[in-house]
């Protein structure tokens, strides 16, 4: 991909936390260098990953495109901003770009993966309906799950509102009278569609956690909250989606 030149100030908005206006007042203090020499005018234009930009001495890294596996924790929405609640993004401590976004959206109390990036045509590919991109979560429920769920979930779920799901793959891990744990695989995203799904079933969602999304499987080693760069190999996997 050709890199074309930017305006400074354009450059800094998107790579960095200033707004325009305090790039050009950081500018006319002489905190902005380009190559090593200071630069007070920020409508002048660069090369991004040619040459190289600091503030206040730290050096700003260009980077096209790019991509973090988060583990989202519970009481977190899948926002870029948001009033009342933190967001996902806050939980990116490298965060420099303000065009980063999650890919998808998981409910305010569901755990797990989820992708954050800049990259729209990605996002699209993943959650595009005809792709039918397959995502497994882990659920923990109340209430005993009738012995022909699994069928039942197999043909498609007809939710309480008639809406029918695609056929999807209900795995029993564990289960009683009480309630129970399995694994879900659906193909589509509809509005708190793995609750509904059970709730048609007879059983309420108490635990729900999303273990992966197409070829990206969430790492075990991420804690709720923690997150870290797709590797080569997770990213390739992905693009061929």
């Amino acid at each position: 991909m050709t890199v074309k030149p930017v305006r400074l100030d354009r450059f800094l908005t998107e790579m960095t936390s200033l707004s325009r206006t305090q790039a050009r007042e950081a500018a006319k203090r002489g905190r902005i260098l380009v190559n090593g020499v200071p630069v007070r005018r920020t409508e002048e234009k660069i090369l991004p990953g040619t040459d190289r930009v600091s503030v206040d001495g730290e050096e700003i890294l260009y980077t096209a495109q790019e991509y973090y596996m988060l583990n989202k924790p519970a009481g977190v929405v899948s926002a870029t901003e948001d009033e009342r609640y933190s967001t996902v993004l806050d939980l990116i401590g490298e965060k420099k770009r303000k065009d980063l976004f999650p890919v998808g959206r998981l409910d305010l109390d569901t755990e797990g993966l989820l992708l954050i990036t800049n990259d729209g045509a990605m996002a699209h590919r993943l959650l595009s309906p005809r792709r039918h991109v397959d995502k497994v979560y882990l659920i923990r429920y109340e209430g005993t799950l009738p012995a022909d769920a699994a069928e039942r979930f197999e043909r498609g779920i007809v939710l309480e509102d008639g809406t029918e799901t695609l056929p999807a793959v209900l795995e029993l891990l564990e289960g009683g009278e009480a309630g129970g744990q399995a694994r879900l695989t659906i193909r589509e995203g509809k509005f708190h569609q793995v609750k509904r799904m059970m709730e048609a079933v007879g059983c309420r969602v108490v635990y729900l956690k999303r273990l992966s999304m197409g070829s990206l499987v969430l790492d075990e080693n991420l804690k709720p909250g923690q997150y870290r760069p797709l590797t080569k190999q997770e990213l390739e996997d992905l693009r061929q989606i």
